[in-house]
């Protein structure tokens, strides 16, 4: 079986991935009203190290996400207890021939940043290029000078590649340049292991403040 065989063999048309959670699905015409309101929940697009859509760009934005090319597989990301849309995440720049894919522009509205999310999008969409892509590698980028998604990544177990200078001109004018990691195959076990163990400790996180809120009215 040759590597580009193989992802022809695997359906990326409608993939829809589910945890505890979140769901990641297809993006859908009927999206706009639920994307926007995410991104107006923090105003994303003033993010100063990504080039992510206002809501007047969002009705174009949402369309490129549904005409994608084999290239691209994107996803809407909903909260599982609301039902409601929270963001976006996707795979890109999928080399079919050497197994290889991207994760990224991944943004997220900011009432659920800091929670489980953005966890559980990593481990599933990680769980889903290697166990079930059979991806020998996995990148993952950012802006040089974010810190915070730098140290992000790193705590993940990805591994610095190298840095591309001058690779992106942002909507102020300024050039980006962009650090490389990734994930190989070989690191995936311990990589996932991290993963299931930071999604365990929100669960006990959780669970203690539920006590927590049973046991204080006792208390006064």
């Amino acid at each position: 079986m040759t590597n580009s065989i193989w992802f022809e063999m695997v359906d990326i048309e409608d993939v829809t991935l589910e945890g505890h959670h979140i769901i990641l699905r297809s993006p859908r015409s009927d999206d706009l009203e639920g994307l926007c309101d995410a991104a107006n929940d923090g105003e994303i697009w003033k993010n100063p190290f990504a080039v992510f859509p206002s809501v007047d760009e969002m009705s174009v934005y949402l369309q490129n996400l549904i005409k994608h090319d084999n290239t691209l597989l994107p996803f809407i990301i909903v909260e599982k207890k609301s039902n409601k849309i929270i963001g976006t995440t996707r795979f890109l720049h999928m080399d079919h021939e050497n197994r290889r894919v991207e994760i990224g522009h991944t943004w997220i509205a900011e009432s659920f940043r800091g929670t489980a999310v953005n966890t559980e999008a990593e481990f599933l969409m990680l769980q889903y290029a290697f166990e079930k892509l059979r991806c020998i590698a996995v990148e993952i980028r950012a802006d040089v000078l974010n810190k915070v998604s730098r140290k992000t990544i790193e705590r993940l177990g990805a591994k610095q590649d190298g840095i591309l200078r001058k690779h992106e001109i942002m909507k102020n004018g300024g050039i980006k340049n962009t650090v490389c990691y990734s994930i190989i195959s070989e690191e995936w076990p311990d990589v996932r292991e991290n993963l299931m163990a930071k999604l365990n400790g929100y669960k006990n996180r959780l669970f203690q403040l539920f006590l927590y809120l049973m046991i204080f009215p006792i208390i006064i």
